[in-house]
């Protein structure tokens, strides 16, 4: 049991040290926030080591609990902060978050002046009962506090990452709930003298009664609040990369249509943007547009009868024809403008070429473009069989 608290402690200690210190400026909303969580909760898992607790309480007896108790209380506060920073404007957040954190002091010195009062009385059982009875009612307020935010955020988010991680923390709170409804139980246990729950007892299992409401449902509450409030954080640099890495991959597949079409239409490039210029996304936005306005210019170009023979020889009912059918069009209308010769009849337009809603579908659709253009060295002559045009 030390090695898991003590493990989970150092590794939520330093995750508060990165959220605090290594997230770079200007800091996202709910920085300190979460560090704060995560040091608090490393404090609760710390408190929660047999080694850490005999070493805590060898100063001064029992303050092991003191100490869990507060921590899990400021985690809570540190959550339902986080909540607030990320969903509510900044002014009526910091006005919630003032207002828990002055429940939160009043909360935490009530607990010390009766912990204190509760060793000076030799551990009497009705100072006790007032300290758990402050204790699950704050902590009891804030855990439904943000179960419900958690659970109307999961609903409207749009990041299928965030929905999940909410609903992780959901999850988290659950756990959560029931440790405070076991604090409940020893609350009524002794306001009625009916000890339903041993005294001074020492966990030596996660899974038998009382420590799997005392220590494991806290424990698995604060791992699951932790994990669904990181794991947006962790999963958005990863799609960052795989957004860059494909936005790199399209730009350099799209590279021989926009060549050629650049080489006969020069006027199309757009100017340079500085240090734009090494942005993924805008990099890859300029060439959509290049391409697109290069073939725009080529529209008096376009032959209806290379188009016509083309819609005969492949299946336009799947993106792959489509993108063929234009492929073949553009690459015979862009011989065509590099020697002068109008077509005897323009081609109307294509509905299988229309704009798309946005620019990944812009990308998508010119890379099926690109590759039906470069896989075949001819375009498609009047009579439909294949015929070099050259490039």
């Amino acid at each position: 049991m030390n090695v898991v608290f003590l493990g989970m402690a150092c590794l939520l200690a330093a995750a508060a040290l990165y959220w605090a210190l290594g997230r770079g400026t200007p800091r996202p909303a709910g920085t300190w926030a979460m560090g704060a969580l995560l040091g608090s909760f490393a404090l609760a898992f710390a408190s929660y080591a047999p080694l850490f607790e005999d070493a805590i309480e060898a100063v001064v007896p029992h303050v092991a609990r003191l100490l869990s108790n507060c921590a899990s209380l400021a985690a809570a506060t540190a959550v339902v902060a986080i909540s607030f920073q990320l969903n509510l404007e900044a002014a009526e957040a910091r006005r919630r978050i003032r207002l828990r954190l002055l429940l939160l002091a009043a909360s935490a010195c009530g607990m010390t002046a009766l912990f204190v009062y509760e060793q000076m009385s030799h551990r009497s059982a009705r100072v006790y009962a007032l300290y758990v009875l402050l204790f699950i009612s704050y902590l009891g307020f804030a855990v439904v506090d943000f179960l419900l935010q958690a659970v109307r955020q999961s609903k409207s988010s749009r990041r299928i990452s965030l929905r999940i991680g909410l609903r992780t923390a959901a999850g988290g709170c659950v756990f959560a709930l029931v440790y405070v409804a076991y604090k409940l139980t020893v609350l009524v246990s002794l306001g009625l003298g009916y000890q339903l729950v041993p005294a001074g007892s020492k966990c030596s299992s996660l899974v038998a009664a009382p420590c799997v409401f005392s220590v494991t449902s806290p424990a698995l509450a604060v791992l699951l609040i932790c994990l669904g409030l990181t794991l947006p954080a962790i999963v958005y640099p990863l799609s960052q990369a795989r957004r860059r890495r494909w936005e790199m991959r399209s730009f350099d597949a799209l590279g021989a249509l926009w060549r050629d079409l650049t080489a006969a239409v020069p006027g199309v490039v757009l100017s340079p943007a500085g240090s734009a210029d090494h942005d993924t996304d805008f990099l890859l936005q300029r060439r959509v547009i290049e391409i697109s306005d290069g073939i725009l210019v080529l529209r008096p170009y376009r032959s209806r009868a290379v188009q016509e023979a083309a819609l005969r020889v492949f299946d336009t009912r799947t993106e792959v024809g489509a993108a063929a059918v234009e492929a073949a069009v553009v690459k015979v209308a862009l011989a065509a403008f590099t020697t002068g010769e109008l077509p005897e009849e323009a081609a109307p337009p294509f509905s299988g070429a229309g704009p798309r809603k946005d620019l990944r579908a812009d990308t998508e659709w010119l890379l099926l473009v690109a590759t039906a253009y470069a896989a075949h060295p001819g375009g498609v002559a009047d009579a439909g069989r294949p015929e070099p045009v050259g490039n």
